[in-house]
């Protein structure tokens, strides 16, 4: 079965001296594994189009064990992603997260466009990589079905409180009063960082970049998405310990 698509290479693994093995987020089929004959040669008209972190049009034909690209034509490359190493490894974590959220043989434009525009503010260097990454964390969480419920303490109701706790085991809230009922481990969110964490789970896509936050409560926002990211997956992404290495 032939299949044209577009999709970012989110990892690359070279194969013998030309060819490369290929995972990309595609728009229409999910996450899929994809053989690249001499793509490796410079002469040959796949080598930018099936780098790491390019987006490209790719021709497809389904083989037996992975599909084989046959055609591609690079879209973006993301040049500006390479001058800066914190820029460049936070985009290889959310080409991880896609890696280990986004399932196969599935329509996934929504998980390609949100780590698209994190990759193009990146490298245009237009929203800073600590405010892109918890968007990124807990929207492309929501999509997976990963959503956490936000809407108000899940003992009381409360809406807001001078503090609330997000219970990262559980994916809920809860208010400063009810914080002693739900022992464990608890991320404090002032009514900034959860004003925040509200807007990007709930807004439609076309807002959920489009807000700034104070120092603290861009911290408090940040600690929160990656241990619920962490917990989520049950593991801590190699990327993102490098990342936080980085900072």
């Amino acid at each position: 079965m032939k299949i044209k698509t577009q999709g970012l290479i989110i990892r690359e693994q070279t194969i013998g001296e030309s060819d490369r093995l290929v995972t990309v987020l595609t728009r229409d089929e999910g996450v899929l594994r994809a053989f690249a004959r001499r793509a490796k040669s410079l002469k040959d008209s796949k080598n930018s189009a099936t780098g790491l972190l390019c987006y490209s049009r790719l021709g497809l034909y389904e083989g037996r064990d992975k599909y084989i690209i046959n055609d591609a034509s690079p879209i973006e490359v993301f040049f500006g992603l390479r001058r800066d190493l914190a820029s460049l490894t936070l985009a290889q974590y959310f080409c991880e997260l896609a890696f280990e959220l986004v399932p196969e043989k599935v329509e996934s434009e929504d998980y390609l466009r949100l780590v698209l525009n994190a990759l193009h503010f990146l490298s245009e260097n237009t929203r800073p990589g600590p405010l892109l990454k918890p968007i990124v964390e807990l929207r492309m969480l929501t999509l997976s079905g990963y959503m956490p419920d936000l809407v108000c303490c899940e003992r009381c109701g409360a809406y807001e409180s001078e503090k609330m706790y997000f219970r990262v085991d559980h994916g809920t809230i809860c208010c400063e009063n009810c914080r002693q009922s739900f022992p464990g481990a608890a991320a404090v969110l002032s009514p900034g960082a959860l004003t925040a964490m509200r807007h990007i789970l709930y807004s439609d896509f076309e807002k959920i970049f489009s807000f700034s936050l104070s120092q603290g409560a861009l911290e408090e926002l940040s600690a929160a998405a990656e241990a619920y990211t962490v917990s989520v997956l049950q593991k801590r992404p190699k990327t993102l310990g490098f990342y936080r290495s980085l900072l």
